[in-house]
C-alpha cells in the first residue's frame, strides 16, 4: 500500500525543497507541474521574513515555477492577521522593509510599543538593536516573532537565523514569544484551510525536521522530510521527530501519486 494514498492536498516549504538562493533542486519545477497536472491542489508554506508575497512568486516565475502570489503563504502575512486579531495601540517592526507593507494598518512606533514584531534582518543585527527589543520587553511589550528557526541553507552553506536571537530575547526578559511561521499550529491551520481538504489528507514536504515536519505532524499533517537544503542526516537520526516518509528530493514526490 502506497504510504501516501490518503493524501489529497500538499504543503511545500520553498527554500530548501525547491529552491536553494536562485539554484533549482533538480526535478522541482517538474513535480509542481504535475502535481497540478494530476489536479492535486497545493500551497506554498515558507518562514522566509525578507521577501513580500509578490516577491516570492515573482522569483519562482523566474525560475520556471507556475505561481501566484496568493498561493504563498509567509509568516509575515500569518502575523498580520495575528495582530488583526490582537488589535494592539502600537508595534515596532524589526523585519525588512519588503515585508513592512503587510503591516501597513498598524501604527508603527519606536516609543513604549505594544508588540515588537521580529524577522530576519540579516547582517544589520548588532548589540544596540538587541538591547534596543530587550527594553521594550522590559516595558511591558509583547514578543511576536515570525518564526524560530535555528539556521537556513543558502548556496555559500549554512546561516544563523533568527531563532537564535528570539530565544536570546526570551532568555534575557524572561517572556516567551508569541512564534507565528512554522511550526506554529496557526501557520499550519492557514495551510489546512487553504488546501480545503481534512488535516489528515495533508502532506508537508520540507528539509527541516523540527520546524516542516514536526510542526506538521503536531497539527495533524503527515510529514515528508527530503535530504535536500538544510538536511543533515546526524540531525535527523537523533531527532525525536520520525518522518512519515523520507524522499531523496522533491522530485522523488511523483512516484506516489
Amino acid at each position: 500500500m502506497n504510504r501516501l494514498d490518503n493524501i489529497s492536498g500538499i504543503l511545500f516549504d520553498l527554500e530548501g525543497v525547491l529552491f536553494v538562493g536562485e539554484q533549482l533542486i533538480d526535478g522541482a519545477v517538474e513535480t509542481v507541474q504535475y502535481l497540478k497536472q494530476k489536479h492535486i491542489p497545493y500551497r506554498f508554506v515558507t518562514n522566509t521574513t525578507t521577501k513580500s508575497r509578490g516577491e516570492l512568486a515573482y522569483k519562482m516565475q523566474r525560475l520556471g515555477f507556475a505561481v501566484e502570489a496568493d498561493e504563498i503563504l509567509t509568516a509575515p502575512c500569518a502575523a498580520s492577521a495575528y495582530l488583526q486579531k490582537t488589535n494592539p495601540a502600537s508595534c515596532y517592526l524589526l523585519v525588512a522593509d519588503a515585508v513592512k507593507e503587510e503591516f501597513s494598518a498598524f501604527s508603527v512606533s519606536e516609543e513604549n510599543p505594544d508588540v515588537v514584531v521580529v524577522g530576519d534582518i540579516g547582517p544589520v543585527w548588532n548589540y544596540d538593536i538587541v538591547n534596543r527589543v530587550f527594553q521594550m520587553l522590559m516595558s511591558g511589550a509583547e514578543l511576536v516573532a515570525l518564526h524560530k528557526s535555528k539556521y537556513w541553507q543558502t548556496v555559500q552553506g549554512l546561516q544563523v537565523d533568527i531563532g537564535a536571537f528570539i530565544a536570546g530575547l526570551e532568555y534575557a526578559s524572561g517572556k516567551p514569544s508569541v512564534v507565528i511561521g512554522k511550526p506554529s499550529e496557526a501557520f499550519f491551520s492557514a495551510g489546512i484551510q487553504a488546501l480545503g481538504y481534512p488535516k489528515e489528507k495533508i502532506l508537508m514536504v520540507g528539509d527541516d525536521i523540527e520546524s516542516d515536519i514536526g510542526g506538521a505532524q503536531k497539527s495533524g499533517i503527515c510529514g515528508a522530510l527530503v535530504r535536500t537544503g538544510k538536511y543533515r542526516e546526524d540531525i535527523a537520526v537523533t531527532s525525536s521527530v520520525t518522518p512519515d516518509i523520507i524522499l531523496d528530493s522533491v522530485a522523488d514526490l511523483k512516484k506516489y501519486f
